[in-house]
């Protein structure tokens, strides 16, 4: 008998543990080599793991592990073949297939059990974003559904109108009555290893940070009205439509550049401020496993369009669950849009070790004074969390103040005046 053993590899330099979230090949199942086994979920990505050797899976950890960098995790017996002790029907392969180019399709007589069925990562996003892999066509080795293909149908399917359904009568039984009433139930479920991060990041930057929080509103008319008037143009032009997002990032990137204190961070070790002369602005998405920051790089340098282009596929790319470490990993300055979920007012958390962080809020028409007349506005607060170590109260209120005010007047955004 022969034994390769499968332990955790190196997967950055942060990375100390990892937890093996699931399985994706059976124990005793013949796998062959290159084919991933499971799927580890360390502090920022979920990671596949391949095999490295063809034979025999033989379970070492089990599901919900937690796994030092090193650890065993399964042992593959490559004395057995293939065939030898694989069952008869052989579930569908879920490894991740390379995309081959052949000169005509596979003909019914030579397509393989593997048609149409999603590899892991695929498979994974067509389930988030609720779509059935029999609508999805598979341009992998005989047919199989992969990540791109994936990727394709979830912004097929986002751009594609849902179809308004006939009306009918429809008779449904009642609910049945106070069927959960006076529950005394509890259940209990293990944190994710995403979770239990982001909690341990929030707790040290409440607690080794001095932080502080001032707000402002802008109005945003003429924002509104500039894209109003232009968004047919520039989306016919860079095939994206102009967000709030890209507006508020770029005048955030100018404003740091001018404020380099609010770009900076404190090396503890060496008690010296680090300043950056570019904007790496983290952009908070929400995924089904929480909250990710991946940063836009050179905000200062980029386009609006190309900060757009950066976010949606950051956006993609977190919701399915591809996040590689390096786009997970810098980030000079970050801003948070609670408003897309209707929050008014917060105070963000800093993301460390930066310095500040943008909240961007609800959108609410309101009653101000405007050259002595009441006047209906589009209304945001904006909130700045900031760490007082490094960021003085008035260079944070400056530093607001100044953001508010090339949001007011788009046009000297983007002149860059």
């Amino acid at each position: 008998m022969s034994i390769v053993e499968m332990k955790v590899p190196v997967i950055g330099e942060s990375v100390t543990e990892v937890t093996l979230s699931q399985w994706l090949k059976g124990d005793g199942e013949f796998i062959n080599m290159d084919e991933p086994i499971c799927e580890f979920e360390s502090d920022k990505a979920t990671l596949e793991f391949p095999a490295e050797a063809s034979g025999k899976l033989i379970y070492v950890a089990a599901e919900g592990d937690d796994l030092e960098i090193g650890a065993l995790v399964a042992k593959i017996d490559t004395s057995v073949t293939a065939g030898a002790d694989a069952p008869k029907e052989s579930p569908a392969p879920k490894a991740e297939a390379k995309v081959e180019t052949a000169a005509s399709s596979p003909t019914p007589a030579t397509a393989s059990y593997a048609s149409g069925h999603p590899s892991p990562a695929a498979d994974k996003i067509l389930k988030e974003n609720g779509v059935a892999a029999a609508d999805v066509k598979g341009t992998g080795k005989d047919g199989r559904i992969t990540k791109a293909d994936a990727q394709q149908a979830v912004a097929n399917k986002a751009s594609t109108p849902a179809p308004t359904p006939e009306k009918k009568a429809v008779h449904t039984a009642p609910a049945p009555a106070n069927s959960a009433s006076f529950s005394r139930g509890t259940s209990r479920k293990k944190m994710s290893r995403m979770r239990r991060t982001i909690a341990k990041r929030l707790v040290s930057a409440k607690n080794n940070t001095a932080m502080l929080t001032t707000f402002n509103e802008v109005d945003l008319t003429n924002i509104m009205a500039m894209r109003k008037k232009y968004q047919e143009r520039f989306v016919e032009k860079n095939g994206i439509k102009l967000g709030f997002m890209s507006l508020f990032a770029k005048a955030c990137a100018k404003v740091l550049m001018e404020m380099p204190d609010v770009n900076a961070q404190i090396d503890t070790d060496t008690n010296e401020i680090i300043y950056h002369d570019y904007a790496d602005i983290s952009i908070a998405i929400s995924t089904p496993n929480g909250l990710v920051v991946p940063p836009v790089h050179n905000v200062e340098s980029l386009s609006f369009a190309d900060v757009e282009h950066k976010i949606k596929e950051l956006a993609g790319k977190a919701r399915g669950g591809t996040l590689t470490l390096d786009e997970m990993t810098g980030g000079t300055f970050t801003i948070t849009n609670g408003g897309i979920f209707g929050s008014m007012m917060s105070t963000p958390i800093l993301n460390e070790p930066q310095s500040a962080i943008l909240g961007m809020h609800t959108i609410q028409q309101r009653p101000m004074a405007v050259d002595g007349e009441v006047k209906i506005r589009p209304m945001m607060y904006l909130a700045l969390s900031y760490d007082h170590r490094i960021i003085d109260g008035s260079t944070s209120v400056t530093f607001l103040v100044k953001v508010k005010k090339l949001l007011e007047d788009p046009t000297s955004l983007l002149l860059d005046l």
